[in-house]
């Protein structure tokens, strides 16, 4: 009977969630979907000393907003509880026992000074099993003083014991067969009696299996764990049931020189997170991607194609269409170079396909913002505004700059543009102007533009000339939609008073 697809999504509650591991969510759930299969969302907060508050729900918010719907994890419930590691001390206790019992792991007693002094004396010690034979721990002590040890409250630690002489191969969805010595691998830490909880490789391997995880797709980097997995597979006797690896290209630098960093968004100036994260300690705020203006299925399309194609030259994508098309075979083995101005793109992209009167409710915010109250004016005014500089803009903040002319008059006019377009006589030119639109019975932009181009052209005047000084003294700048659609929206009455207060404000530049 084919096995069901189960994957998860397992992050540690340490800080902001990185994007390069929204993209490894990302992956998880479209394979999940594309099979018919659940998405597990398990909290790995092992690691007590790094445990940063505030994580969790910033992990939640995040994969909430960009559509990744979780199946069982802490908030949804599910029948492999709990999801998370921390309340499941008891179950990870019975399976340290398990491999202690059958002689797979033992306890070990060296104290920190003790290693550092043995890295010292040994260069690239490792503790494995041409050394654990020297070292304190249940393999060289008897027994009575290994458990007089454990009842005194001395701390140690259970280490997986690993046998040389064993090639381990490790089956990669992407990547092939990849075989690793044995020798090469060091008994790991797998429960410290510190703080009662077992390590990442010991908790990961019994959660998946106890939540009949099928595939394990996750970042390149915990490759060299694999072969570590494999064999601890093999000592629980769950190798027949053993998930599928899939380890994902790494997300690289924009230059593709090495790992994507915090520190290459500060530089360069775009979001690693996918929200706003206030650093609870240091009280530092590091941008994301939903305040920073992008919308949510923008982000997914960006990401989506990080590291896998489609098969075919089809970029713009929604949720719905990736799980369709997802396929682990088109997924690269090389790193994907994080090209941030591609996902500027995919945003404009979604902006420009977005109903008018849907952007114009979004852009309130903005003109909130600047001291425009939404209501002065209505929604069809402010939805026709939109619909005529929405080309120009890659988010929603981009309006004001591209649109602000519509909802408050200049009171500065840009000093290029008065010295190229304001001549001496302009005023007296923008003055009749004036006049004449005042006389206008239909102020609509196709019936006033052959008008005003036909008196223009009878009273000799240069046409460039006096339709960007008109433009400058209604917009302020010499850029912006056709002027004729711009009188039209705003009006007689508008459009005549900008055009008198530029005359009495702008003077020409010599």
């Amino acid at each position: 009977m084919e096995r069901e697809v189960r994957v998860r999504f397992a992050p540690s509650p340490t800080g902001p969630l990185h994007i390069g591991g929204v993209r490894t969510a990302l992956y998880n759930y479209l394979f999940a979907r594309q099979h018919g299969g659940k998405m597990i969302l398990r909290i790995e907060d092992t690691d007590s000393q790094r445990f940063v508050p505030g994580a969790e729900d910033y992990i939640n918010e995040s994969l909430a907003w960009l559509g990744i719907k979780i199946d069982e994890g802490v908030r949804e419930g599910g029948p492999y509880g709990p999801y998370k590691q921390s309340e499941r001390r008891d179950i990870y206790r019975d399976h340290v026992k398990m491999l202690l019992d059958a002689g797979k792991a033992y306890i070990a007693f060296d104290t920190p000074a003790e290693l550092d002094a043995c890295r010292a004396a040994t260069p690239n010690f490792q503790y494995d099993a041409s050394t654990r034979m020297q070292m304190r721990n249940s393999l060289t002590m008897p027994a009575d003083e290994v458990k007089s040890l454990i009842d005194a409250g001395n701390q140690y630690v259970v280490r997986f014991r690993i046998e040389p002489g064993r090639d381990v191969a490790v089956h990669d969805l992407i990547r092939g067969t990849v075989t690793i010595k044995s020798d090469i691998l060091d008994d790991k830490v797998l429960y410290k009696s510190a703080d009662d909880l077992p390590t990442y490789h010991l908790a990961n391997i019994v959660d998946d299996h106890l939540m009949r995880v099928s595939h394990v797709i996750r970042g390149e980097e915990w490759l060299p764990s694999a072969p570590l997995h494999v064999l601890l597979y093999e000592a629980f006797g769950w190798a027949d049931t053993a998930p599928e690896f899939v380890h994902l290209p790494l997300l690289l630098k924009p230059d593709g020189k090495g790992k994507l960093s915090k520190r290459d968004g500060d530089r360069l100036g775009f979001p690693v997170f996918p929200l706003e994260w206030h650093d609870p300690k240091s009280g530092d705020i590091s941008s994301g991607y939903r305040e920073s203006g992008y919308l949510p299925q923008a982000v997914v399309n960006f990401l989506a194609l990080l590291g896998w194609n489609p098969g075919d030259d089809t970029e713009v994508m929604s949720m719905d269409e990736l799980i369709r098309k997802f396929s682990l075979d088109h997924c690269s083995k090389s790193g994907a170079k994080f090209a941030f101005e591609k996902g500027k793109w995919f945003n404009h992209t979604y902006l420009q396909a977005m109903p008018d009167a849907d952007l114009a409710e979004m852009f309130k915010t903005v003109l909130i913002a600047h001291g425009v109250e939404p209501a002065d004016f209505s929604d069809q005014y402010i939805t026709r505004a939109v619909g005529m500089v929405k080309g120009r803009i890659n988010f929603v903040s981009d309006l004001w700059d591209n649109a602000r002319f519509f909802f408050t008059a200049p009171t500065e006019y840009e000093p290029k543009a008065v010295k190229k377009r304001w001549s001496a006589e302009m005023p007296s030119i923008m003055t009749a102007l004036a006049d004449m639109l005042a006389s206008e019975p239909d102020f609509t932009g196709t019936e006033l533009e052959p008008k005003v181009l036909a008196w223009i052209e009878q009273n000799g005047y240069h046409l460039g000339n006096v339709m960007n000084a008109f433009r400058l003294t209604v917009v302020g700048e010499c850029k912006g939609p056709h002027m004729f659609d711009i009188t039209d929206l705003i009006g007689r009455d508008e459009t005549i008073a900008r055009l008198r207060a530029g005359v009495e404000r702008i003077r020409p530049v010599e």
